[in-house]
């Protein structure tokens, strides 16, 4: 799978967190381009799970067995093995390899490490008088309202992008981050990973250079803007104006020449929320939001939803674009993860924008804007007011002068919701990625025009959603905080009674589930209502990936509020237990 970057009139994606069902299994995900590396994760029973040796030996196994090189490359942060195949191969033959790790009752999941792309529209202007997006009454978001309450203090945004070229308007607020980029060839700064995220650009000199079909383009410098949005420094006389401009942002450089892999976006996301990865030092400013405006197609794979799981356990939120293809974003990923906020763009005049990925998995819409419209000419550049304004370089190739530029796509709509995240961890530090997310959701307001094919719950609104969360505490939840084991072949259940509430529950009643686990792909979870009636949240999904950490939305308008509701999880296999940690009810 390809991830672009989510800005411009090409494909790119990008999520929030989601309260959809898992995904297809990794088993599904076969190559369709040519091969590097491949990623494993084997069940935490196999030697190879935690000895290095182990896991090089298997590599090495395999890919004799398949008629070619495979070597134990490294372990992911996730705790998954990168298998180098000795260089480029054919999907035919990359599929050969993986043939054998399935076939190996060891191995939970096994996926080609494929690579995100950048793509993003150069259109210009500047003052934040330009930024409508902010403040327009028909399809801004409405946040200068919300700048007397919070400005995003305290907070740090992970860029997980291409990477910061210096810019005065944003550095105020920069952090130290990270180059995740672990090939010198795309990195284009003489190495592999390092400490220095600068943007090295992004660009392509020749047609077909990073494989069939792709384009010569200029740098894109898409890290740059996308933080601007975010946090470019505020009443300081020049520029723009960042919708969280008191956080601080953390560069987290994943995309170079021909995009980004699998594995480096993976260890990215598990370092910038606090997470460990080898050969990497600890993160010394995690962060509490991380936006990821890339993407390609394919439905979500282990690797990420592994890597996303663990972030938001860790109590970080993670937005992501929904895609700029004008599919369903059930189709390309990140943008189909769960525990995602999974975001579509919206246009100037409130309606969902021309190229925007829509669907029934879409969180939420922020807006995105449009350089041309729907009947121009691609590629030109017709109204470029209509786009989002923020900070960029002049330089074709490599770094020239600061500027800014608007630009469009759902890669410039998530960094919206995520500096509305930021606001409302600043202004709650208590608030969880699920309580965030909720806020959001709930307190949108309806597209000014119109969205074919579903944009969520409508127009993020910051200062709706400021005022929510200030004013009131959030919706208290009903929770059993009770250890329950789960064993092999035997199912459990644990109660909450909820009291003090009139008449039925609700049509979007918020079920938390912290379930730990080595092997979810043996679970079925159900909630069960007071008169006994079953709701199925996760059924024997997700393979091998470790732990259940996630917000389900039940429809239970027809059940009475008031009484015992069960969360019943059912194990059919062996070799793998757990414990029900933790449940919540939200009304």
């Amino acid at each position: 799978m390809s991830v672009t970057l989510l800005a411009g009139t090409a494909t790119a994606s990008v999520a929030v967190a989601s309260e959809t069902p898992a995904a297809a299994p990794a088993a599904a995900l076969a190559p369709t381009a040519p091969v590097e590396n491949l990623i494993v994760g084997y069940k935490s029973s196999a030697s190879e799970a935690s000895s290095n040796s182990a896991a090089a030996s298997d590599a090495t196994a395999k890919g004799k067995k398949a008629g070619k090189k495979a070597k134990f490359d490294r372990r992911l942060g996730t705790g998954a093995a990168l298998v180098n195949l000795g260089g480029t191969v054919a999907p035919a033959e990359a599929a050969d390899v993986m043939a054998q790790f399935r076939a190996d009752p060891d191995v939970a999941y096994v996926e080609p490490d494929t690579r995100a792309y950048a793509t993003a529209v150069t259109p210009n202007d500047t003052e934040y008088a330009k930024q409508w997006d902010l403040f327009e009454s028909t399809a801004g978001m409405n946040v200068p309202a919300a700048w007397d309450k919070t400005t995003g203090s305290g907070v740090t945004v992970a860029v997980i992008d291409t990477g910061y070229v210096a810019h005065s308007d944003a550095a105020p607020n920069i952090v130290a981050g990270y180059d995740f980029i672990s090939t010198a060839s795309y990195a284009r700064d003489g190495g592999g990973r390092d400490s220095n995220p600068a943007d090295e650009g992004d660009w392509n000199a020749t047609d077909g250079e990073c494989g069939v079909g792709s384009k010569a383009s200029n740098s894109s410098w898409h890290g740059t803007h996308v933080a601007g949005t975010i946090a470019a420094a505020t009443n300081n006389s020049k520029g723009i104006a960042g919708i969280a401009y008191n956080a601080k942002i953390q560069p987290v450089r994943v995309l170079g020449k021909c995009g980004g892999s699998t594995s480096d976006i993976v260890d990215a996301i598990t370092w910038a929320s606090g997470g460990s990865v080898a050969g990497v030092p600890a993160n010394a400013t995690p962060a509490k939001v991380i936006n990821m405006s890339l993407g390609g197609p394919g439905a979500c794979g282990t690797s990420y939803q592994n890597a996303i799981n663990a972030a938001v356990a860790r109590g970080t939120t993670v937005v992501v674009a929904a895609g700029n293809s004008n599919a369903d974003a059930a189709g390309y990923s990140p943008a189909s993860c769960n525990n995602v906020i999974n975001v579509a763009a919206s246009n100037r005049a409130g309606d969902r924008s021309y190229y925007s990925n829509y669907g029934s998995i879409i969180d939420i819409a922020a807006p995105g804007g449009e350089t041309r419209r729907a009947t121009d000419t691609p590629g030109t550049v017709t109204t470029p007011e209509n786009a989002i304004l923020s900070t960029l370089n002049a330089g074709t190739t490599t770094p020239g002068s600061e500027i800014y530029k608007p630009y469009q796509g759902t890669s410039m709509a998530a960094p919206h919701v995520a500096g509305l995240a930021a606001l409302l961890k600043s202004a709650n530090s208590a608030l969880t990625p699920a309580q965030i997310e909720t806020a959001i959701k709930n307190n949108a307001r309806p597209l000014a025009g119109t969205c074919t094919g579903g944009c969520g719950a409508g127009l993020a609104d910051a200062a709706a959603t400021v005022a929510a969360v200030t004013s009131t505490p959030p919706a208290p939840a009903f929770e059993n905080t009770t250890d329950f084991t789960i064993g092999d072949n035997t199912t459990v259940e644990s109660p909450i009674t909820v009291t003090g509430k009139t008449g039925n529950a609700p049509a979007a009643l918020k079920v938390g589930v912290n379930i730990v686990h080595s092997y979810i792909g043996d679970l079925k979870v159900d909630l069960v209502a007071p008169d006994g009636s079953v709701y199925t949240l996760h059924n024997r999904t997700g393979s091998g990936t470790d732990n259940i950490n996630q917000v389900y939305t039940v429809n239970a308008s027809s059940e009475v509020a008031n009484g015992t509701w069960k969360l019943r999880v059912n194990d059919n296999a062996g070799g793998d237990t757990g414990k029900i940690d933790s449940w919540n009810l939200t009304f």
